[in-house]
């Protein structure tokens, strides 16, 4: 019985998605409507055209595809996304030189509506 209930508690979590932890905040008193996923641009750093944040999420384990959706859902027209955490090598002194520099296990994604004055 408590292997059933154990396989019954594994199947739940492989069902529940890859996006470990996620919080969204939305700053816009109305809502704006959603856009296709492909309609939002994603950055890595902070556009020259004047913007406004209209939302912030942070999720471990995602990707820019899951940022790029969340801010497709609430019309933003894109979504600056910047890496927090990775992994790193034991045996390397100096973690950003290492192998696994390039890893991110969160993000955090800025979404942005730009202005149109």
């Amino acid at each position: 019985m408590k292997q059933f209930i154990a396989f019954i508690l594994l199947i739940c979590l492989f069902l529940t998605g890859c996006v470990a932890g996620e919080a969204n905040r939305y700053y816009l008193k109305e809502k704006l409507p959603a856009k296709k996923i492909n309609e939002v641009e994603v950055l890595k750093e902070k556009p020259a055209r004047p913007y406004i944040v209209i939302a912030d999420f942070q999720a471990s384990q995602a990707s820019f595809k899951h940022l790029q959706k969340r801010a497709s859902e609430i019309g933003a027209d894109a979504v600056i996304v910047t890496c927090t955490g990775g992994s790193y090598s034991t045996s390397e002194i100096w973690a950003e030189k290492d192998r696994y520099s390039n890893t991110c296990t969160g993000f955090i994604g800025t979404a942005i509506k730009y202005k149109t004055e």
